[in-house]
């Protein structure tokens, strides 16, 4: 919302729910392709093109899920770190502390919990986590902006470059926000009719599943205009403890839903390295540390090393969900249905596969100047704390 304003944060949330609606039924609709259920996304694309393209797939499926759980780490670090400047005033730990106290919990988590069925009891706990975010957040947020003067919503761009870059960073934002790459792994455990459930499930996802996140998104907008912080509680005002509440739910949030993004990466180690028997084996409890211990240790590390929540999710969408979600959608469809599309239906998937490709290299490109715009303003900033310290007293 900060950089695209009322008008084009809202035309963009709800373009972004539309297309990413439509990408996810065209992947939908390939789950009983050519007669056989596809478990998964490598494995539909592996029967649409060829053993090539199962291995490209199964690439871009990690990347992107290795780049959702890197978010995760970022995101709890950040609640964390809301949480402890509630209570202590020095600030004294930096958000890369705070994201390395985040993998060691998501590390202790990971061992803990060797299978998605574990995760039960956990996923229940995970919707009360969210509910609390949400509410505190949103009623904060509504009491700032009751009480609070007249907001600037003002679009802040430098240049005409700077405003194409915002905007597009801003759309690959908005994408990352709705996909994860993993529709037909989710399809695997609905129950038959597969396409037909999935379809409902897409269409209740994407209407009433999206209420809680257009309300925080809209609220906080409302509420705080431009100088909106990108976790959101860093600038809501209200009694101590609700706000630690939130942070903390926030914080452990973050933990399970990583364990869900990363648990095909976890089942890939466990199916390579031929993992089987009681979760309880001394073996399988050594591998899980060793394995699920070394793939956080370097997702947190690249995550301590990325401290711009923002700039990272919108790379995240130009890399990997551009690709994955809209670009290969549309053209796997395209290829498996060829013969039943007309002319124009085919060149109306031609044209997305054109328009996305084109997007995600444009994204990839005005997120590295955002980049670069960052660092330029923390060293400026750095600069003149440099200049005034050396001016005589």
């Amino acid at each position: 919302m900060v950089p695209l304003g009322w008008v084009g944060g809202v035309v963009g949330l709800l373009l972004a729910t539309a297309v990413s609606l439509y990408a996810n039924m065209l992947v939908a609709k390939l789950h009983e392709f050519d007669g056989k259920r596809h478990i998964r996304y490598r494995e539909l694309a592996g029967q649409i093109y060829g053993r090539e393209a199962y291995y490209i797939t199964w690439a871009l499926q990690y990347v992107n899920l290795f780049m959702i759980n890197i978010g995760y780490l970022i995101l709890g670090g950040s609640a964390l770190k809301a949480f402890y400047v509630l209570f202590n005033e020095e600030h004294t730990l930096k958000l890369p502390h705070f994201i390395a106290i985040e993998g060691v919990v998501c590390i202790l988590f990971a061992i803990s919990t060797p299978h998605l069925s574990s995760l039960r009891i956990w996923l229940g706990c995970s919707t009360v986590l969210s509910l609390i975010y949400i509410i505190v957040a949103c009623v904060l947020a509504t009491k700032d902006g009751l009480n609070a003067p007249p907001r600037d919503y003002t679009i802040h761009w430098t240049s005409t470059t700077s405003r194409i870059f915002s905007t597009i960073g801003a759309s690959a934002n908005l994408v990352f926000a709705f996909n994860t790459g993993m529709l037909p792994e989710i399809q695997a455990t609905v129950r038959q009719p597969a396409v037909k459930n999935m379809l409902k499930a897409l269409y209740f996802q994407f209407s009433v599943g999206v209420v809680p996140m257009y309300a925080v998104t809209f609220i906080g907008y409302w509420a705080y205009g431009s100088s909106t912080p990108t976790y959101l509680l860093n600038g809501a005002s209200g009694p101590l403890w609700v706000k630690a509440s939130a942070n903390m739910s926030a914080f452990l949030q973050s933990v399970i839903a990583l364990h869900i993004f990363a648990s095909p990466a976890y089942e890939y180690l466990d199916t390579k390295f031929g993992i089987t028997g009681s979760a309880l084996k001394l073996k399988n409890i050594a591998f899980r540390i060793l394995a699920r211990g070394s793939y956080l240790t370097i997702s947190t590390l690249v995550s301590a090393m990325l401290p711009f929540l923002g700039d990272f999710e919108s790379l995240t969408g130009a890399l990997s969900t551009f690709p994955l979600t809209f670009i290969l959608a549309n053209h796997m469809f395209l290829v498996a249905k060829k013969n039943k599309l007309s002319s124009l239906q085919q060149s109306w998937h031609w044209l997305n596969v054109g328009f996305f490709a084109l997007m995600s290299v444009a994204a990839t490109v005005a997120d590295e100047d955002e980049g670069v715009a960052d660092i330029e303003i923390t060293n400026s900033g750095l600069l003149r704390d440099v200049h005034a310290l050396r001016r005589p007293c």
